[in-house]
């Protein structure tokens, strides 16, 4: 799934006019679209229409193949021409950013769990946001050794993903919560959900240096993480 950076930089890819029309234009077409249809749709010369269109795919909001329209091959065929259709990929945009597509995965398998297993939706959703807390984790190779280290780590990993994360001495605010409309009106199985992802994410990499504290505040997200930061004594 792209960044919300990424996000960012293929919506703003459009902010173009030319761009825009371009690509509402490929979009439109049943088939994928030449250069030279393009160019003609937008009455633009061929070669602008090539510069805008390589952008529009080199930020994957359109995906090209190349084939021959002659129909022929071989010899004196001529060269493939490059063809144009609508990326796969989705890009949306929030500022600050959210991760509902996270919160419904998660709910999503929780239903299932709990369908299949007969255990309360609660206890599945905290089931199952645990092990995604648990993945985003995934490529830590280095765990860290003192409670330090230890924040410094939960700060890296959950600012990519989206929790805007302060620390201040022992603790980790985190200022952004990522779920924060369905927070609102979800508030209890979502901050069970929260807490679950991050206490999952904190019992693989530092289990015994962090804690992952439910202590909802205002303007933040429900969860802080806490170290013992003391030397120990002689």
């Amino acid at each position: 799934m792209p960044t919300n950076e990424q996000n960012i930089a293929a919506v703003g890819v459009l902010a173009e006019p030319v761009r825009r029309q371009l690509y509402e234009f490929v979009c439109s077409q049943r088939e994928p679209v030449s250069r030279e249809m393009a160019a003609q749709a937008v009455g633009i010369a061929q070669h602008q229409a090539k510069f805008h269109l390589d952008r529009l795919e080199a930020e994957g909001l359109l995906v090209a193949d190349y084939v021959r329209l002659t129909g022929r091959t071989g010899p004196g065929a001529g060269r493939p021409a490059k063809r144009y259709r609508p990326g796969g990929t989705q890009f949306s945009v929030s500022l600050p950013e959210r991760r509902y597509d996270l919160a419904g995965h998660i709910m999503a398998d929780a239903i299932t769990t709990a369908a299949e297993t007969g255990i309360a939706i609660t206890d599945a959703v905290r089931q199952i946001a645990a092990a995604y807390g648990a993945g985003l984790a995934d490529g830590v190779s280095d765990r860290p050794s003192t409670a330090d280290e230890a924040l410094d780590l939960a700060v890296a990993l959950l600012s990519g993903h989206a929790y805007e994360p302060r620390r201040t001495g022992s603790t980790v605010v985190l200022v952004n919560c990522p779920f924060h409309a369905l927070a609102r009106r979800h508030t209890e199985l979502v901050c069970t959900m929260n807490h679950a992802l991050i206490a999952g994410l904190v019992e693989v990499v530092a289990p015994d240096l962090l804690n992952a504290c439910l202590e909802p505040g205002e303007n933040r997200c429900c969860v802080t993480l806490t170290a013992d930061l003391a030397e120990p004594t002689l």
